[in-house]
């Protein structure tokens, strides 16, 4: 699959985070669970596509988060997202990626990102939570919920990403 086509999936994932998925989460769940599906695709990105097509997804994809989501300050998450996805990629360059490791490298992430946004509005006083609470609050659960939605992807992602990359390959090798 094309580049341009993941990057359609992913907003279908962004439009489905803000409205379906609220509307199937049960009440008492509805402001602790976060869900971070773009960022688990950023995630995919650095995977199989390297840090850079990572870091890009990530600051376009944050930013599209701050815009429509988070409002108090623009660029948190483009920042944490980009952030997430460069060194994900970085830690990842010239490894191949099994279920485990893929698992294990979105949720490592995701508690980063989480932890990033709840400092970042520690420094910036939005928030006077403790770091302790929030890890119970939203943090964890957001995580599982996370890690639950990569379990689910991790083929199709994997298959779309590999095609793209397979077919820029294929391109290259033409000219």
């Amino acid at each position: 699959m094309s580049i341009q086509r993941i990057i359609l999936v992913m907003l279908l994932f962004f439009i489905s985070e803000g409205t379906i998925f609220y509307w199937i989460l049960p009440d008492g769940l509805v402001g602790r669970v976060v869900p971070h599906f773009t960022l688990a695709f950023v995630l995919f990105a650095a995977m199989y596509r390297g840090r850079h097509s990572a870091v890009i997804l990530g600051l376009s994809f944050g930013l599209l988060q701050d815009l429509a989501f988070y409002g108090r300050i623009i660029g948190v998450e483009s920042f944490t997202f980009g952030l997430v996805g460069y060194l994900s990629g970085l830690l990842l360059e010239n490894k191949r990626s099994t279920l485990l490791m893929a698992l294990s490298m979105v949720g490592l992430f995701t508690f980063i990102n989480d932890t990033v946004v709840h400092f970042i509005y520690r420094v910036f006083r939005l928030t006077s939570l403790s770091y302790e609470w929030a890890i119970f609050d939203h943090i964890l659960p957001s995580l599982f919920l996370q890690l639950l939605f990569s379990l689910l992807m991790y083929v199709p992602a994997r298959r779309w990403f590999e095609g793209s990359l397979k077919k820029n390959k294929e391109d290259d090798d033409e000219k």
